[in-house]
């Protein structure tokens, strides 16, 4: 059985629900989201709380991946979602250009240009090493921040390029030689 499909999912004031077939459409302060449910999946709304059903035990492996797409809408239009980039190098900055682009200069011959999907918002804090990438949706957010990162990925010998926050990296030595 699964744990997290059994979970109900609290609705917070504000945010309205509307469940059309396998679609759940998911309106709060924020915006707005579509969430595409697997086959044999359904989801109900019982006082105040929206509950993931499985037809049967041959949607046991997608129950608690439809209950979990449908909170992270939940949670992404009330709160929405954050992931924290940190660029670490001598030179390594980025900056806005305009409303939808980062420039990020990453120790390359020229600045990569970095174009936002919509619905994505990064701020960059005054010293241009930390980046903040917000977003009502979860998936949206994660891969920004992802291809970001894959701009230039923490060199695992100097420890310089783009990580995320919190990102512990194993140091690994150079080269023993003439001394």
């Amino acid at each position: 059985m699964s744990r997290i499909g059994k979970k109900p999912i609290p609705l917070p004031k504000g945010v309205t629900v509307k469940i059309e077939g396998n679609t759940v459409a998911v309106q709060g302060p924020k915006g707005k989201l579509d969430t595409q449910l697997p086959a044999g999946i359904r989801m109900q709304q019982q006082d105040g709380n929206l509950v993931a059903i499985r037809e049967n035990d041959m949607q046991a492996a997608v129950h608690g991946l439809a209950r979990a797409l449908v909170n992270n809408a939940v949670e992404g239009v009330t709160r929405g979602w954050t992931r924290d980039l940190e660029i670490v190098g001598i030179g390594y900055r980025a900056e806005m250009k305009g409303k939808g682009t980062v420039v990020f200069s990453l120790g390359y011959s020229h600045p990569i240009e970095y174009p936002l999907p919509s619905g994505i918002d990064v701020a960059v804090d005054p010293k241009q090493t930390k980046l903040t990438i917000t977003g009502i949706d979860r998936q949206k957010v994660g891969q920004v921040a992802a291809e970001m990162r894959s701009l230039r990925p923490p060199d695992p010998y100097k420890n310089k390029g783009v990580r995320y926050a919190g990102e512990r990296l194993k140091k690994k030595v150079g080269k023993t030689g003439a001394k």
